[in-house]
């Protein structure tokens, strides 16, 4: 099958004709001016708000191709979103769902010669807006979005604004665009399923057009033979000696290589052996949530990831797969792709199969009340069956869920308040609608109905009840709680926590100024979307450590105290196994350079929390726990096999003299296991608990936990010495401190990443540093913080 590729540089005009630029489609528009030359970086200073006309107005853009036969499809995927295509001027789709996959034939329009083709982006805020004033009853939009309308679109709801996201609303189209040959044959779908009661065999049942005859299905040295009628076949292997999938630090990722022919047409999907279970049973606290992969209940450790670039023109598959790489680097298993972004492209899942990352899927819906009408809900079946279709063979996916903060939403709103019952049926007509065109398409799913939420049918406030199903866990960030108050609960999975940083300073140069290195300067406010957020840095700052010295040391330290609010809440609720069975944080990555809840800055930088997850994320780890008067040592073992694991506690002066404090051991296996305890009373008012661990398979590891603020320690000048060496591809740089040094940090000059940092050094003792440039030929020069120079005046 000859296919005719439609991707490279298309004419793209504004609705006046003012604007007019070449751009490389697939890409945004907004990108496509910027990398023209119309319009500044949307990114720097509050350049944002001078933009938003561009979502205000319609373009076309427009190319024309040589076609040697008329008779052919049009495919297009990820059109961003109320668009018409002309061909020859005749209108051959009309859409409304960026999340759709469309086949348009284009016989009788199309011609041998020169075709043009025009594609028109409306306005997606006329477009909803439009929509919003046919519906019979208000329905209102998120009140993160300062771009109205966007939740009668089927667009990612982020495009219009969240609290860490900018407002531009951009058009264009990410996925495929080409033109097929109409008659010839195709594979449509492959519906994939496996069976483990036996062995492991895998069901294929192959789905053709312009194909019936002979299909070959290849699979584990296995070639199968079958016929189709009315274009659909269904074969099945069994698959000799499997090599099983697994999660990230519980095994290997065997991929196995799928191939189906029909005809002329092939198709190939990497398949993962292995068996998914979504367990949420009743048990006495409640009813529990937990992923069981092959027999072995998984503790989830991760984060909810958002789209990997506000622009989708800026996002690659390459800063795309760094970015989960770095989530893999920090011994997380899995993230949850949330509601109110887009569903990801092949590579995304591919990347996550190979890497052995649990996706947690939500359908896309967030914080939104939407319509329920039928035009709605025939897109959302309509968009559930093309990406269920698409993704659901992927080793990688754990489950889906049809929401985001659904239920919530309806207590957010006047009028859902005011008649809860219209809106409640309204928001099951939607959830029920997206999970039968899920059965309908897979019924082997895993499905979870929203998240959060305490189960199916229950619409209560899981917010604030630990004891059932997922939990979105708020009150420390948006409720202004202290950070202790993690230690209230006992989620039995958290699947949403974070507490907001500024970015690095690597990330504030890019958008900002010097003379607006000021939390209170109108650029850092315009990069700050979370309503109070600098002022609630600011504040908790007040509560835990003495004021940093100046701007850049206020950025490292909001850093300590993101990295300290989600280790607190991380390490409490691993102390809980297997009551508690996974904690997601929110949020892996950033958008666009912004003060937000990530662990990584825009770019894929590593934060100050990155690396203290990489620790507390750790297969093997001991854990603090307070309990009343005592302080109880937990330790926890995520790697499927008995361990012993073996504590010695000191009580650790800000000097760095020590005196122990005792010992503890046990054999720890699936649950967290007690190793000891130490009575508050055993340390003094200027001491904190130091401990170290080993495990009987050669882990070892350590940390220092702080009964009290740290502000209230009377910290001593580390007076930080550095030596550094560079190999040829890595620099080391060598720190040594002369007194008890917390969250020592180095920062580069150049991009690349350290393979550790933000540690805890004693006198005399020296850490050693990997830093990686991006750019093997820049000589980076280092700047050392910890929290002394940070907070100290000198």
């Amino acid at each position: 099958m000859t296919l005719t590729p439609l991707h490279g540089i298309w004419s793209v005009q504004s609705s006046d004709g003012v604007y007019r630029a070449d751009m490389a489609l697939p890409g945004d528009i907004v990108t496509g001016l910027h990398d023209a030359g119309l319009i500044p970086d949307p990114y720097a200073g509050q350049n944002e708000y001078d933009l938003r006309w561009i979502c205000e107005t319609d373009w076309t853009a427009r190319r024309s191709v040589t076609l040697t036969d008329a008779d052919i499809d049009l495919v297009l995927s990820e059109l961003d979103t109320v668009a018409q295509v002309h061909v020859n001027g005749t209108l051959v789709l009309d859409a409304a769902n960026a999340f759709r996959t469309y086949r348009v034939p284009l016989g009788g329009v199309a011609q041998v010669g020169d075709n043009d083709i025009a594609i028109t982006f409306r306005s997606p805020v006329a477009a909803g807006k439009a929509v919003s004033d046919a519906h019979p009853f208000p329905v209102p939009w998120s009140k993160n979005c300062p771009i109205p309308y966007g939740n009668f679109l089927r667009k990612p709801a982020c495009d219009f604004g969240w609290d860490w996201n900018i407002a531009l609303a951009t058009s264009g189209i990410y996925g495929a665009m080409r033109l097929e040959p109409s008659a010839a044959a195709r594979i449509d779908r492959l519906a994939i399923s496996q069976d483990h009661s036996d062995g492991v065999s895998v069901t294929i049942s192959v789905y053709t057009a312009n194909h019936d005859g002979a299909v070959t299905v290849a699979l584990a040295e296995e070639t199968v033979t079958a016929h189709t009628t009315n274009g659909v076949c269904t074969v099945t292997i069994t698959v000799a000696n499997p090599q099983l999938w697994w999660p990230a630090g519980q095994g290997a990722q065997p991929l196995y290589d799928l191939t189906v022919t029909a005809g002329d047409a092939v198709a190939t999907r990497r398949i993962g052996l292995r068996r998914m279970e979504l367990l949420a049973e009743p048990d006495a606290a409640g009813l529990g949530f937990k992923i069981r992969v092959n027999g072995r209940d998984i503790f989830c450790k991760g984060a909810n990831w958002i789209p990997a670039d506000a622009l989708p023109g800026r996002i690659t598959d390459a800063k795309t797969r760094d970015l989960l790489q770095s989530a893999v680097d920090a011994n997380m298993n899995m993230v949850r792709i949330w509601g109110g972004g887009r569903y990801e492209p092949d590579s995304f899942y591919d990347a996550c199969d190979e890497l052995g990352l649990l996706v947690w899927q939500d359908f896309m819906f967030a914080c939104n009340l939407y319509p329920s009408d039928p035009v709605y809900l025939a897109e959302v079946r309509a968009e559930v069956h093309d990406n269920v279709a698409r993704m659901h063979h992927h080793a990688c996916l754990a489950l889906w869920c049809g929401d985001n903060e659904l239920v919530g939403a309806l207590t957010w709103y006047d009028v859902s308040v005011a008649d809860r019952d219209r809106y409640l049926v309204n928001y099951d007509r939607l959830n029920r609608c997206i999970e039968d065109a899920l059965r309908d398409t897979d019924p082997d799913a895993n499905w979870w109905p929203s998240s959060p939420s305490t189960g199916p049918l229950s619409f209560g406030d899981a917010w604030h009840d630990d004891s059932s199903g997922d939990m979105h866990f708020w009150s420390v960030w948006h409720e202004g709680r202290d950070f202790d108050h993690y230690r209230d609960v006992s989620p039995r999975f958290c699947s949403e926590f974070g507490f907001q940083s500024y970015p690095s300073m690597d990330v504030i140069r890019q958008f900002a100024d010097p003379a607006d290195f000021n939390i209170a300067a109108p650029v850092m406010e315009s990069h700050q979307k979370n309503d109070g957020g600098n002022a609630r840095i600011a504040e908790t700052m007040f509560r835990y450590f003495r004021f940093p010295v100046d701007f850049e040391n206020f950025v490292y330290v909001s850093q300590v105290q993101q990295a300290l609010a989600i280790k607190t809440a991380v390490t409490h609720w691993r102390g809980l196994k297997p009551h508690c069975m996974g904690t997601l944080v929110w949020q892996l990555n950033d958008t666009w350079p912004v003060c937000s809840w990530a662990s990584l800055d825009y770019g894929g930088g590593w934060k100050v929390l990155h690396h203290l997850a990489r620790e507390f994320y750790a297969p093997v780890t001991v854990v603090v726990m307070p309990d009343g008067d005592e302080l109880v040592l937990r330790a926890v073992n995520d790697t499927g096999a008995a361990l012993d694991v073996s504590v010695t506690a000191h009580a650790c002066a800000m000097d760095g003299t020590a005196r122990e404090l005792g010992r503890g051991s046990a054999q720890v296996d699936h649950d967290a296991t007690e190793l000891m305890r130490v009575a508050a009373s055993d340390l003094g008012p200027q001491d904190m608990l130091a401990f170290g661990w080993t495990s009987s398979d050669g882990q070892k590891g350590g940390d220092v936990f702080a009964p009290r603020p740290y502000k209230a320690y009377d910290l001593l000048p580390a007076r930080l010495a550095c030596d550094t060496l560079f190999d040829g591809q890595h620099w080391t740089v060598s720190i040594t401190a002369q007194a008890m040094a917390f969250f020592v940090t180095a920062e580069a000059s150049v991009p690349g990443r350290f393979d550790r940092n933000a540690v805890h050094l004693g006198p005399g003792h020296t850490v050693t540093l990997r830093f990686t440039p991006a750019d093997a030929d820049a000589t980076p020069t280092f700047t050392l913080r910890d929290l002394h120079s940070a907070t100290y005046q000198t």
